[in-house]
C-alpha cells in the first residue's frame, strides 16, 4: 500500500459518529461536496470516489495539496441502528426518561457544575425538558379547555361528564402527538433521546454500545496491523469519548501501534465529554480518560470552537473531569475559531443554526486557518507532523469541577 506510485501517505480513517439515526450515505455526501467546496477556497484538488472493496461502509479520498498527493480510505463505524432502536420512543416513554434523565443529572448535581463549566451545553440540554414540559402545559390546556367547555354544554350526568373528560383527553394527546411529529423542527424528542442515551446507565456505557464498540477496535486493530502510514480515527461529538474508550481498549489489549507500523492518530471534534464524566458511575470513561491522556503512542488532537453552543468549547475533557495524571500529555486542544475561520456573512447564515454549526467541524471553511478536515484526512501529512510544534490555542478550561473522579 505505501508503495503505491505518486502517493507519499496512505492513511486508514475511522469515522465514529455521534448520537446520529441517519444512514452512513449523510456522511459520504456531506464530505464529498464539503471537500470540492473546501478544495476550490483552498486551491488543492480533492477526489471522493467509492471504496474499493472491503467491508463496512466507507469512500476513498485523494488529495493533491502541498505538493505532494495521498489517498485515504475512509470509514463510517456504525451505530445508527442503536440510536434508531433508542428512539423509538413514544410520548409516554419520553416523559418517563425526561423524569429519569432529569433525576440523574440534577441528583447526581452534575448539571449544576456542567453550568459553571460552560453555559452554552448545558442550556442545550435543559432546552428538551423545558421543551417537552412546555408541550405538555400546552397540551393540558388545550385538553382542559375543550373538557370545560364541554361540561357546561352538555346535560349534567355522569355519563356526559366522563364524555367530557374523554373529549379533553384525546385533545390533550393529539396535541403531544402533533408537537411529536414537528420535531424535525423543534428536536425537543432528539435531544431528550440523547441525553437519556447518555445517562440511561447514569453514565456507563449500555450494554448494546460496549458490544459495538468491541467491533470498532477489532476494526481499527486489523487496521494497525496492515500497511498503511497513518490510522486515524475521528470522533465527534458523542462520538469522541466513545473513540477515546475503544483506543483505550484496544492499547490495553496489546492491539497499539507497533514497531515499523502505520502511526495512530485520534481527532476528536466538538466533544461533550464532561456531560457523560461528569455523571457518577462513568468510571470507565473517567479510567479511559486518564489512560488515554498519558500514552506516548499515539497522537490525540482536540478541537471545538466557542462558537458552537453544543459543545464544551476548549474545555481540556481529562482536566476537567478531574483525573489528568501528572504526565498527561493529550490532548492537543485547538480552537476552530468560527468568527476568524467563517467570513463575515457566512458566520451570519449560521451563528443561530446550532445543530449546523455543530456539524461545521466537517464542513468547508470560507476563510481557513491551520484546522481543516481534509487537509487531515486526505493530505500528505500525518497528525503528529502537521501538528508538531504546535501550542495549544489560548483561553483552555482545565479546572477541575467534576465531584466525581473515581475511576474503573
Amino acid at each position: 500500500m505505501r508503495g503505491e506510485v505518486g502517493v507519499t501517505v496512505r492513511r486508514r480513517v475511522f469515522y465514529i459518529p455521534g448520537y446520529d439515526p441517519f444512514p452512513p450515505r449523510r456522511y459520504r455526501e456531506l464530505y464529498r461536496s464539503e471537500a470540492a467546496a473546501q478544495a476550490e477556497i483552498s486551491g488543492y484538488r480533492i477526489a471522493v470516489t467509492a471504496r474499493p472493496g472491503g467491508d463496512g461502509f466507507g469512500w476513498r479520498a485523494e488529495g493533491v495539496m502541498e505538493g505532494a498527493r495521498a489517498a485515504a480510505e475512509i470509514e463510517v463505524l456504525l451505530w445508527s441502528d442503536i440510536v434508531q432502536r433508542s428512539m423509538r420512543q413514544g410520548i409516554f416513554d419520553t416523559y418517563r426518561q425526561l423524569a429519569r434523565t432529569a433525576w440523574h443529572y440534577v441528583g447526581s448535581g452534575a448539571i449544576f457544575r456542567l453550568v459553571r463549566l460552560r453555559k452554552g451545553p448545558a442550556i442545550a440540554a435543559l432546552y428538551p425538558i423545558a421543551m417537552l414540559l412546555a408541550q405538555l402545559c400546552a397540551a393540558l390546556l388545550a385538553g382542559g379547555a375543550v373538557a370545560v367547555a364541554l361540561g357546561m354544554l352538555l346535560p349534567s350526568g355522569w355519563a356526559f361528564r366522563g364524555l367530557a373528560i374523554a373529549a379533553g383527553i384525546g385533545v390533550l394527546w393529539a396535541v403531544l402527538w402533533q408537537f411529536r411529529r414537528w420535531d424535525n423542527r423543534l428536536y425537543a424528542y432528539y435531544l431528550m433521546h440523547d441525553y437519556a442515551f447518555s445517562a440511561l446507565e447514569n453514565g456507563a456505557y449500555p450494554a448494546v454500545l460496549e458490544t459495538r464498540m468491541d467491533d470498532f477496535a477489532a476494526r481499527i486493530a486489523g487496521a494497525l496491523a496492515e500497511d498503511w502510514d497513518e490510522v486515524l480515527v475521528v470522533g465527534h461529538s458523542s462520538g469522541a469519548h466513545i473513540g477515546v474508550s475503544v483506543l483505550s481498549d484496544l492499547i490495553r489489549a496489546g492491539q497499539g501501534p507497533r514497531p515499523g507500523g502505520p502511526v495512530l492518530s485520534l481527532l476528536t471534534l466538538g466533544h461533550v465529554v464532561p456531560m457523560v464524566s461528569f455523571l457518577p458511575r462513568a468510571q470507565r470513561l473517567r479510567g479511559d480518560l486518564a489512560y488515554l491522556s498519558a500514552r506516548g503512542d499515539l497522537t490525540w488532537v482536540d478541537v471545538t470552537a466557542p462558537g458552537d453552543g453544543c459543545t464544551y468549547a476548549l474545555c481540556d475533557p481529562v482536566k476537567v473531569t478531574g483525573v489528568a495524571p501528572e504526565d498527561q500529555r493529550w490532548p492537543l486542544i485547538l480552537s476552530a475559531a468560527f468568527t476568524q475561520t467563517l467570513s463575515a456573512d457566512r458566520w451570519k447564515a449560521l451563528r443561530w443554526r446550532f445543530f449546523r454549526l455543530h456539524f461545521q467541524y466537517l464542513c468547508a471553511f470560507d476563510r481557513p486557518g491551520d484546522y481543516d478536515y481534509f487537509r487531515i484526512t486526505a493530505g500528505p501529512m500525518t497528525l503528529p507532523r502537521r501538528f508538531a510544534g504546535r501550542q495549544p490555542s489560548r483561553a483552555i478550561i482545565t479546572r477541575a469541577l467534576n465531584a466525581y473522579r473515581d475511576v474503573a
